[in-house]
């Protein structure tokens, strides 16, 4: 199966490329903000206990968790994918290699350095209203599957961050005439996936961190209760966003440069580890309390 002609620019408003991976972005903030909103609203779900705030405090929750999201991404790539880029700052040829770093449009970020971008973004703020981090961590991440889910399909319209080559009957070849044009002056032409047929591993982390994944944090909320112990639902995520990344990095091309770490690792293995223990432990330390009541 041959990749479509996919177009990452949805529509041009005059010099002003409008692509669907920044309206994937802005798909995953906004319908996590009302999800998140339905959750805080719904006393039921965190009864003994109360909401850990108020409809105000979200909105303002929102903006620190967006900066987060963009900030701890791209620093996060440039930080375990690509350290060439701090050097450019100091080494940079022109005004614009220095600054490269900060030029979101070009691609590059990391799932794992937003995700560290946020816990800080909710800590701040968690100390700045002496609100619970913990239960605010659960509100967040039980729509954070949002915006993986399509964050992962704008991978997949971008053709980036494909499979390894496979036989499977659903392969894909992301090679067509839109991203040979896109590489043709860097590669010659050439499509960076080859002509070999892939894995659409874009879509089976759609599927897994996006999908799959919120239903069982929704089970998690709305059926089983758990928001009454903070820390389940955060770490009901940390360890299904682990081990479903972890599990999909045998099927995911590695990176360019990281192809060969001991053990068979991947970095995206390395990065879901610490992940998977830490939420272990949020749940067993969750799970031995007692609910909390209200104040």
């Amino acid at each position: 199966m041959t990749f479509p002609e996919f177009d990452p620019v949805l529509i041009h408003l005059g010099p002003l490329p409008i692509r669907w991976y920044a309206l994937a972005y802005v798909a995953g903030i906004v319908l996590g903000w009302i999800y998140a909103a339905r959750i805080l609203k719904t006393e039921r779900v965190w009864a003994p206990g109360k909401p850990p705030l108020t409809g105000p405090q979200l909105d303002d929750l929102i903006l620190w968790i967006t900066l987060g999201i963009i900030l701890g991404g791209r620093f996060g790539y440039a930080l375990f994918y690509s350290p060439s880029l701090f050097g450019q700052i100091f080494t940079g040829d022109s005004l614009g290699e220095r600054l490269e770093l900060l030029q979101l449009w070009t691609g590059g970020m990391s799932f794992h350095g937003g995700m560290l971008g946020c816990t800080l973004a909710v800590l701040i703020y968690a100390w700045r209203t002496k609100a619970n981090a913990l239960s605010i961590g659960d509100m967040a991440l039980a729509a954070a599957p949002i915006g993986l889910f399509f964050g992962r399909l704008a991978n997949f319209v971008n053709g980036e961050l494909w499979g390894r080559t496979t036989d499977v009957p659903w392969a894909i070849r992301f090679c067509n005439d839109r991203i040979r044009e896109t590489y043709q002056n860097v590669l010659y032409g050439a499509c960076p996936a080859g002509d070999l047929p892939r894995h659409p591993s874009q879509l089976y982390e759609a599927g897994l961190e996006g999908v799959l994944l919120f239903i069982v944090l929704g089970l998690a909320i709305w059926k089983w209760k758990l928001l009454a112990k903070p820390g389940y639902v955060t770490g009901l995520f940390l360890v299904g966003y682990g081990a479903s990344r972890a599990l999909l990095e045998n099927v995911r091309q590695p990176d360019a440069g990281m192809e060969h770490f001991p053990l068979g690792l991947t970095m995206g293995m390395m990065l879901s580890i610490p992940m998977i223990l830490v939420g272990a432990w949020l749940i067993y330390r969750a799970w031995k309390r007692p609910p909390v009541a209200a104040a």
